[in-house]
């Protein structure tokens, strides 16, 4: 499935120029997934690909069926020089918000990586404290081979997780719906009320913050 050309949308060919516009042989790209669920953690990808490695048919995460995204995320981590996961609680969420803990998440995975990167590839706003340096673009994802990778293998992770969390919890369909606020998923709150991987600080669209008011 690799090869040594240029992939959908140039994603290939946009990360050999940043490697020669910084001069840089590991450039590594970084996402998260998770950061509108009601349940589960957040988690984020680093990828360090070869310089003259393609993976054909990576793409942001969302616009691949769950079939595609592990044909990809076995293919990323065949070719892949580095990969390192980086993964951050419901609990630490509700402690620093989502947005911190997703830079968290980052760092983390970025810290997973060996070799270090020369240069990062983040896929929106800017990383702080980060001692790489790095070019924050938004839908990086549509952009850079190595971000639209993270994408992948950050969200098949994470969707293994949520699987292994729903037979822990199974009126929740955790496997289902992945923590995300789909109808079902908002009935089973109802009746059943939260658990202990539901997000009391971030809930957007649900019903959720009265919920846990009311036990």
């Amino acid at each position: 499935m690799a090869t040594n050309g240029r992939g959908k949308h140039d994603r290939y060919g946009f990360d050999q120029e940043l490697r020669q516009r910084y001069a840089v042989t590991f450039l590594a790209g970084v996402d998260e997934v998770g950061r509108g669920p009601l349940a589960g953690p957040v988690v984020a990808a680093a990828v360090i690909l070869p310089a003259d490695v393609d993976v054909p048919g990576a793409d942001d995460s969302k616009r691949l069926t769950p079939a595609q995204r592990v044909l990809v995320a076995i293919e990323v981590r065949r070719v892949a020089l580095a990969i390192g996961f980086g993964c951050v609680s419901p609990a630490v969420i509700d402690r620093i918000n989502i947005l911190e803990a997703t830079r968290l998440a980052m760092r983390r995975a970025l810290a997973a990586l060996s070799p270090a990167p020369h240069l990062i590839v983040v896929d929106g706003w800017p990383l702080p404290a980060s001692p790489f340096r790095q070019e924050a673009l938004p839908r990086a994802d549509s952009l850079s081979l190595a971000v639209a990778c993270a994408s992948v293998v950050a969200k098949v992770r994470r969707d293994r997780l949520m699987a292994r969390y729903g037979r822990v919890f199974p009126q929740y369909d955790f496997g289902g719906n992945k923590g995300y606020p789909t109808p079902g998923h908002k009935q089973a709150l109802e009746r059943h009320g939260p658990c202990l991987l539901h997000r009391q600080s971030f809930a957007p669209g649900s019903q959720l913050r009265l919920l846990l008011a009311a036990t």
